[in-house]
């Protein structure tokens, strides 16, 4: 299983919002969102729509779900 995301992109495209600024408006630290831009933790589904939401954006447009076949 594979999740993607484009958290980063994101960020990019809302004035460069810092890692530090997302995660205090989501509730985590800058370590989380490292982490899941480098897709090596996967958010809570609250945390993954809290992203969304900050971003104007669904969750579908910010992360995408590849299982293995």
């Amino acid at each position: 299983m594979a999740i993607t995301n484009k958290v980063r992109e994101c960020r990019f495209f809302a004035n460069e919002m810092t890692q530090q600024t997302l995660a205090e408006a989501v509730g985590v630290t800058r370590q989380t969102i490292m982490a899941i831009e480098k897709n090596k933790y996967n958010p809570s589904l609250e945390v993954a729509f809290k992203i969304a939401k900050l971003f104007n954006k669904s969750v579908e447009e910010v992360f995408a779900y590849f299982p293995d076949d």
